[in-house]
């Protein structure tokens, strides 16, 4: 059978060595000067390959769809993205929250891992290839398209990526040939991307909290709630929870708020009671003072001006009700949400070809005979710890695999 997979992303590239590996003929086509060049910046530049959890906690980390991945993940699961990194001679190793990594640090080493695997199984690689449409006669694809030349085939492979870091090539275009062969496109969303806040943070631009808890408070209610490490922005916030919280609430309408609680393991009473006695422990000091082993030193003038207690008050002086609304801003340190980073910053993009139109025992089109998607253009997405590769090596295993 005669295959062409459209994008050199982990999914083409798993996708076109499983279809060659069954005795396909197959032809990886790429419009960039390389391969998996969004590959290269995942995990800033080291790559988180996948993550080394069982398949219910897989898919508990996916945030859209993740039923419609189950078969996929039982066919292609995270051990056998790590076998077959290891069986073409990567090094790997298991970090905090499972995630993992090449040993090297080393994006490039993964991509020599498809590369040798690309290589051995005879895939006709053809980069700066730019496909303008796909072939379609009486519902079935015939071939694909690049410039004037019709190449034929009976299998046609969509694994193009989102609309995320488009400076990799993620422009679009698996969209545009999914529209045109019938298929509804999701609304394309910014996920796993810095939120930014309505009031002016710049002053806090590249401060660290760690171990605080965040949550997205809309009508008085918490409708998603992280705890762990973040950072401010020019513009607004960033890190592991906040990139985590954009998944979460990149649908929701209305007002929205982020309150960040600086001290989550204390409840209000137990934070009383410390502060209380780091006030009898400093009982003539100023309150500026006493209060710089609560929390960055950045982040201090905030408090002090949000608890609306005078700096240079004496904390032998403050009173049952300030310590209380410093309680309170330390527990609930309060901003508007602007909105989110755009698609362009995203490490994923939210939504795209609907899965209810995609057969997932083998990622086939339910309207095209012998069109296959595979990876982000799918409207599927997960959460940062390798879950989003994940997903492309399952969806590009399965593609792969399956015949028409």
């Amino acid at each position: 059978m005669r295959v062409i997979v459209i994008g050199g992303g982990p999914s083409g590239m798993m996708a076109a060595i499983t279809a060659a590996q069954k005795g396909d003929e197959v032809t990886l086509l790429e419009k960039n000067e390389k391969l998996g060049k969004k590959l290269y910046i995942t995990g800033k530049g080291r790559c988180n390959i996948t993550n080394d959890c069982d398949n219910k906690t897989f898919i508990a980390n996916l945030v859209n769809n993740p039923k419609f991945m189950l078969g996929a993940i039982n066919k292609f699961d995270t051990q056998a993205t790590q076998k077959f990194c290891t069986d073409n001679g990567l090094k790997i190793k298991v970090e905090r929250g499972k995630r993992v990594f090449p040993e090297s640090d080393k994006a490039s080493d993964v991509i020599k891992v498809f590369q040798k695997a690309l290589d051995k199984n005879n895939v006709d690689i053809r980069l700066n290839t730019e496909v303008s449409g796909i072939e379609i006669k009486e519902d079935k694809v015939c071939g694909v398209r690049v410039q004037n030349n019709l190449l034929q085939c009976d299998k046609v492979i969509v694994a193009t990526g989102g609309m995320s870091y488009p400076g990799t090539g993620s422009t679009g275009d698996g969209y545009k040939f999914a529209k045109i062969a019938g298929h509804n496109i999701t609304p394309l969303l910014s996920a796993l991307v810095g939120i930014n806040l309505c009031e002016d943070v710049s002053s806090l631009a590249g401060v660290t909290l760690k171990n605080v808890a965040c949550k997205i408070i809309r009508d008085g209610k918490v409708v998603a709630e992280e705890v762990g490490e973040m950072l401010f922005t020019h513009t607004g916030v960033s890190g592991p929870i906040v990139l985590t919280l954009s998944s979460k609430i990149n649908k929701l309408q209305g007002k929205l708020n982020l309150v960040i609680d600086l001290k989550p393991a204390l409840d209000e009473s137990t934070l009383d009671s410390r502060l209380l006695r780091d006030f009898e422990n400093s009982i003539n000091k100023e309150f500026k003072n006493v209060i710089s082993d609560l929390t960055v030193k950045a982040l201090i003038p905030i408090i002090i001006k949000n608890s609306k207690i005078k700096a240079d008050k004496k904390v032998n002086q403050i009173t049952k009700v300030e310590r209380a609304n410093l309680v309170k801003t330390i527990k609930g340190l309060t901003y508007e949400i602007k909105g989110l980073c755009g698609l362009s910053g995203a490490i994923v993009t939210c939504g795209g070809v609907d899965v209810k139109q995609i057969n997932p025992k083998d990622m086939q089109s339910k309207l095209v005979k012998g069109l296959f998607f595979a990876g982000e253009v799918l409207d599927i997405d997960g959460l940062t710890g390798g879950f989003n590769i994940q997903i492309a090596m399952s969806t590009g295993y399965v593609a792969g695999s399956s015949d028409i």
